[in-house]
């Protein structure tokens, strides 16, 4: 049995892209036990995210994507913590846009296993809403990190740059809909769904041919 917990810090902030900007309140994760933790998108307000970590150790600052509403707090919460900065390379550009002085520390793969509180959250590349967007399954906890790849009611939006929507639904496709339906997704932004609940509309986009 593992001792390890999800907390969920709801920070606000701004999303600009292609010119726009818009109001956002973000979900940031945190994934670990008494003694170390994982932030799962660092959103917005690093001080919250301290507050939130409670003295635990934090050992890694997980980029589901390089929109800028989810790390923009990313590198100040590095400085403080001393954490690594992961993120799947493919957005490296969206990166750049938010932080052009600053890159990620390290790479997130597809596969790729990261270990919390001695539990496994592994990587799956889900491109779509942007290039190298990824979610964090950990199935000791029967959790889905989803991003904005998958929200409580459908796909994440795919109408901006760096973003396609065939690509999405191929994504939730293959690497999301193959997971057990009683998984949690806990999302970027609103309501925590489940794979089960998501599943149906969602096959009908795929079988529509998108």
């Amino acid at each position: 049995m593992t001792s390890a917990r999800i907390d969920r810090l709801v920070t606000s902030g701004t999303f600009s892209l292609d010119g726009g900007t818009w109001d956002v309140d973000n979900n940031v994760w945190i994934v670990g036990d008494d003694e170390e933790a994982v932030v799962i998108d660092a959103a917005h307000d690093a001080d919250a995210i301290i507050a939130a970590l409670g003295g635990r150790t934090l050992r890694a600052i997980l980029c589901t994507h390089a929109h800028n509403d989810h790390i923009d707090a990313a590198p100040l919460l590095a400085d403080r913590t001393g954490a690594p900065i992961l993120l799947h390379p493919d957005d490296l550009p969206l990166w750049k846009q938010t932080h052009p002085e600053r890159l990620p520390d390290a790479e997130l793969a597809h596969g790729q296993i990261v270990t919390v509180a001695g539990v496994d959250l592994t990587v799956l590349h889900t491109p779509g809403h942007a290039p190298g967007a990824v979610c964090l399954y950990a199935p000791a906890l029967k959790a889905l990190f989803s991003g904005d790849t998958l929200f409580a009611g459908g796909p994440g939006a795919t109408g901006r740059s760096y973003s396609h929507f065939g690509t999405i639904i191929e994504s939730i496709r293959d690497r999301l809909l193959a997971l057990p339906e009683g998984t949690v997704v806990h999302t970027g932004h609103g309501d925590t769904t489940t794979i089960a609940a998501e599943a149906p509309h969602l096959q009908e986009w795929i079988d529509r041919g998108f």
